[in-house]
C-alpha cells in the first residue's frame, strides 16, 4: 500500500497580534482645541491673527501704515483747510440769504440787505481773529509756548477730522448731491456754473455726481447726471460753450453720452484732458509688428484721446475716408489696407488716382493694381469694376447651393473665404483719390442711355457698396475733395464707416460723415492743421469706446512708406506659403468673359439711382429746371433748402419765384436749416420730397436701366 502524500507549502514568519477596533473613538475635546476652533471660526477675530502668514502681512500693512500715517496726517489737515475756509467763504459772502432771495426771484430787492449782511460777517470775521489772538497771547504770557502747541495741535485734530475722508464725510455738504472728491482740479461749483454759463442746465438747476472724478490717462474723468428733461446730446453739441467756460480748448474736452446698462438719455461722461491730447510724435502702428493678421478681427486704426486702441472693422462694410490735401489720408487708409495684406486669405484690387508711390508697394500682392489718372486707368478701372459685380453675382449663386452649416445667413464666412476650392476670398476694392475716376467726362452708352464715364464708375461703386459685403467685397475709397459734385449721395449713402480729417467747413464735414453731423457735436472742419491723421471717425460696427458710439475724434496709427514696404513684402511671402498668391502680383493679366448686359440689369435691379435725366425727357419748366441743376445730386440728399439761398443762388427775384413755385405744385414751407456758423434756425423753403415731386408732375418718370428692353441691350 503506497504511502500517502501531502504537498507542503511554505509560509513567512508568523507574528503574534490583537485584534483592533478599525473605529478608535473620538478624542475627547480639551479646553484649548475648544477655543482654538472658536478663535478660527469667529468672525469678531479679525483674520490678521488667524494664521502665521496673515499675521506676518498684517505686521507689514501695520509698518506700511505707520510710515504713512504722517502724510495721511497731513492731507487731512489740508483738506480740512479746505473745507474750512470754503464754510467761511460762503458764510461771509451771505450764500445763503443770496440763494434764498434768488429763489424768491427778489435779489434785486435785497441788495442792500445783503451788502449790510456781508459788512456785518466780515466784522464778526474780525472781532473773532482780534479775540482768538488775544487769547492766545494771554495763554502764551501765563503758561509760555506750551500754550500754542496746545492749540496749534487741538486746531490740528479739528481740521484732520473735518477732513478725515475724502467722500462723505459728517457735517459736509457736498455742492453736487452724490459723491464728491477733492481730488477733482477744480471746484464742483465750477463744473455746475460751467453748465450753466453753457445753457446746458437751467440757473436753479443742478447736476448728480455719478462717478467721482478719476485720473484716465493724460486726464481727469467724471460722469454727471443731467437733470430731468435734459439730454447729454446737447452737452455733445455744445461741446465747444461747455469747454469754455471751463477755460480749456475744445479738443481737450471729451463729452460722451453713457449708452447700455448703467446709462440713459440723460447721463454724460466728460474727460478733460491736461493738453492737447493730439499733440507728440506720431503714433506707430501695431500691425508693423505682427507676421500676420485675421481680416476677420478689427484692424488697429488709431487711438482715441484717452488712449484707447480704436479697431476698426472691415469685413462687411466699407470706408469712406476724406479730407483735404496734406492731412494724412493716404496714411489713415493704408491701416485698413494693411489688415488685408497681412491675411493670405485676402484679394486686393487697388487703384490710385494720385499716381505717385504711395501704394507703389502694394503691387506685389495686389490681384489687380492701376496707378495713374489717364483714360486708360478709368476703363481699366470700370472694366475690374464690371467684372466685381458679376463676381458677387456669381457668389451668391454659389452660396444658395451650399448647406445651411457652412452658409448660415447667406453671407460669407470665415469658413468660406479661406476655402480655395469655394474661390470666394474677402476681396478689398481700394481706390485712392477716388474723384479722378468719378469726374471723367467720357461720354458713355450704358444699355441705352447716355452717361459719363464717371457716372457709370459711380453706379458700379454703388452696386459693390451696397450688396458686395455680404459676399465678400469690401470697398475702400479715399478722396481730398469731399463735396456734393464729386461723390454722389447715391454712393455715399451706402458707404458703411467713414472719417473725416480735417475739411475746409462743416458742409464738407456733413458729406463725409452724414447730414447734420456738426448739428450733434462733430465738425472736421474744428480740427486743427497741426492735426495731422486726426479725423473724425463714425464706425459702421462695435469699437472699443463702445458700441453705441456714434462718432469719436481718433488720431490714425501712422505707417510711413518704409513700414508699407515692410508690411506688403510680409504679405507677399504669407501668400506664397499659402499658395493664394494670384494675379498681377505672379504677371497673370488675364479676364474672364463677362455678360456686361447681365450687369447692367443687375444694376438696374439694385435699385441704382440715375444720373441725370435721359435725353428724350421733357424739358423741365423755370425756376424748377434751375433749382434741380442748383441741388444736382444734393436733391436726393438734403432734405430741406431756403428759399433764401436758391434765390441768391439763382439770382431770382423772391416774390415772382414763390409764385411760379407754387404754380408748379410746389409749396413752401417753414423747418429748421443749418447756418454759417453751424446752429440751426427756423426759415421759410422748400423740402426736396416736394421738389421731386413737383419734377415728377412735370415729366415722365425715369426708367431703370434696361427699361423696356428685357435682355438689356
Amino acid at each position: 500500500m503506497a504511502a500517502r502524500t501531502q504537498d507542503v507549502e511554505r509560509f513567512g514568519p508568523v507574528y503574534d497580534g490583537e485584534l483592533v477596533d478599525e473605529n478608535p473613538p473620538a478624542p475627547r475635546p480639551t479646553f484649548t482645541r475648544r477655543f482654538m476652533n472658536w478663535w478660527q471660526r469667529s468672525r469678531h477675530v479679525p483674520a490678521v491673527f488667524k494664521s502665521k502668514h496673515a499675521a506676518r502681512q498684517g505686521g507689514k500693512d501695520a509698518v506700511v501704515w505707520l510710515l504713512r500715517c504722517p502724510w495721511r496726517f497731513v492731507g487731512a489737515v489740508t483738506r480740512g483747510l479746505v473745507v474750512a475756509l470754503r464754510g467761511w467763504r460762503r458764510w461771509v459772502r451771505v450764500h445763503d440769504y443770496r440763494d434764498a432771495a434768488e429763489q424768491a426771484e427778489k435779489l434785486s430787492d435785497k441788495f442792500v440787505e445783503i451788502r449790510a449782511l456781508t459788512l456785518f460777517r466780515w466784522k464778526v470775521t474780525g472781532a473773532v481773529i482780534a479775540a482768538a489772538a488775544v487769547a492766545l497771547l494771554v495763554a502764551d504770557l501765563m503758561f509760555g509756548d506750551r500754550a500754542l502747541w496746545v492749540a496749534s495741535a487741538v486746531t490740528a485734530v479739528a481740521l484732520a477730522i473735518a477732513g478725515r475722508r475724502k467722500d462723505g464725510s459728517p457735517g459736509r455738504k457736498p455742492v453736487l448731491s452724490g459723491p464728491r472728491t477733492l481730488t477733482w482740479t477744480m471746484d464742483p461749483q465750477v463744473l455746475v456754473d460751467a453748465f450753466r454759463d453753457a445753457k446746458l442746465i437751467g440757473k436753479d438747476e443742478s447736476l448728480r455726481l455719478v462717478e467721482r472724478a478719476a485720473r484716465v490717462g493724460d486726464g481727469w474723468a467724471i460722469t454727471v447726471d443731467l437733470p430731468a428733461t435734459r439730454k447729454a446730446a446737447d452737452v455733445i453739441k455744445h461741446r465747444d460753450a461747455l469747454a469754455s467756460a471751463l477755460a480749456v480748448d475744445e479738443v481737450q474736452l471729451i463729452a460722451e453720452r453713457v449708452r447700455g446698462r448703467g446709462g440713459h438719455a440723460g447721463r454724460v461722461s466728460l474727460w478733460v484732458a491736461d493738453e492737447d491730447p493730439y499733440s507728440g510724435p506720431p503714433l506707430r502702428s501695431p500691425l508693423v509688428d505682427v507676421e500676420w493678421w485675421d481680416v476677420w478681427r478689427p484692424v488697429p486704426f488709431g487711438r482715441d484721446a484717452r488712449g484707447r486702441r480704436i479697431d476698426l472693422p472691415i469685413v462687411w462694410t466699407s470706408l469712406l475716408v476724406g479730407a483735404i490735401p496734406r492731412q494724412g489720408k493716404t496714411f489713415a487708409t493704408r491701416n485698413a489696407v494693411a489688415g488685408l495684406v497681412l491675411d493670405p486669405y485676402t484679394r486686393l484690387y487697388l487703384f490710385d488716382g494720385k499716381g505717385g508711390k504711395d501704394w507703389e508697394a502694394a503691387e506685389q500682392v495686389a490681384y489687380r493694381f492701376v496707378c495713374g489718372d489717364e483714360l486708360e486707368h478709368a476703363e481699366v478701372l470700370r472694366d475690374n469694376l464690371i467684372g466685381l459685380v458679376a463676381e458677387v453675382q456669381a457668389r451668391f449663386a454659389r452660396m444658395a447651393t451650399l448647406d445651411d452649416e457652412l452658409c448660415p445667413e447667406s453671407k460669407i464666412t470665415p469658413t468660406i473665404s479661406r476655402d480655395v476650392h469655394l474661390g470666394m476670398p474677402v476681396t478689398a476694392v481700394v481706390i485712392d483719390e477716388v474723384q479722378v475716376f468719378l469726374e471723367n467726362p467720357t461720354p458713355q452708352r450704358v444699355g441705352g442711355k447716355k452717361m459719363t464715364l464717371g457716372e457709370y464708375i459711380a453706379d458700379l461703386l454703388t452696386y459693390l457698396a451696397r450688396k458686395g459685403p455680404a459676399a465678400g467685397i469690401v470697398v475702400i475709397l479715399a478722396t481730398q475733395r469731399p463735396d456734393s459734385t464729386t461723390i454722389p449721395s447715391r454712393l455715399r449713402a451706402v458707404l458703411g464707416s467713414r472719417l473725416a480729417l480735417r475739411v475746409m467747413d462743416w458742409r464738407d464735414s456733413n458729406i463725409v460723415l452724414g447730414e447734420q453731423m456738426n448739428t450733434r457735436g462733430y465738425d472736421a472742419s474744428t480740427l486743427l492743421p497741426s492735426h495731422k491723421g486726426v479725423g473724425i471717425l463714425r464706425p459702421d460696427g462695435e469699437t472699443d469706446a463702445g458700441a453705441e458710439v456714434l462718432a469719436m475724434t481718433v488720431r490714425t496709427y501712422y505707417m510711413p512708406n518704409a513700414q508699407w514696404r515692410e508690411v506688403c513684402a510680409r504679405g507677399r511671402a504669407l501668400r506664397e506659403v499659402a499658395g493664394t498668391l494670384a494675379g498681377q502680383a505672379v504677371g497673370d493679366f488675364t479676364t474672364q468673359a463677362i455678360d456686361a448686359a447681365a450687369v447692367v440689369k443687375a444694376l438696374g435691379a439694385g435699385g441704382a439711382v440715375e444720373t441725370g435725366a435721359p435725353a428724350d425727357d421733357p424739358a423741365l419748366p423755370e425756376p424748377l429746371a434751375s433749382v434741380v441743376e442748383y441741388l444736382g445730386e444734393e436733391i436726393d440728399e438734403r432734405e430741406f433748402v431756403p428759399t433764401a439761398e436758391l434765390v441768391e443762388a439763382l439770382s431770382a427775384e423772391p416774390t415772382s419765384f414763390g409764385r411760379q413755385m407754387r404754380e408748379l405744385g410746389c409749396q413752401s414751407a417753414r423747418d429748421y436749416a443749418p447756418q454759417d456758423d453751424g446752429t440751426e434756425r427756423r426759415v421759410r423753403g422748400y423740402h426736396t420730397a416736394a421738389i421731386r415731386a413737383a419734377v415728377a408732375a412735370a415729366r415722365a418718370p425715369a426708367g431703370d436701366y434696361g427699361a423696356g428692353d428685357d435682355d438689356g441691350r
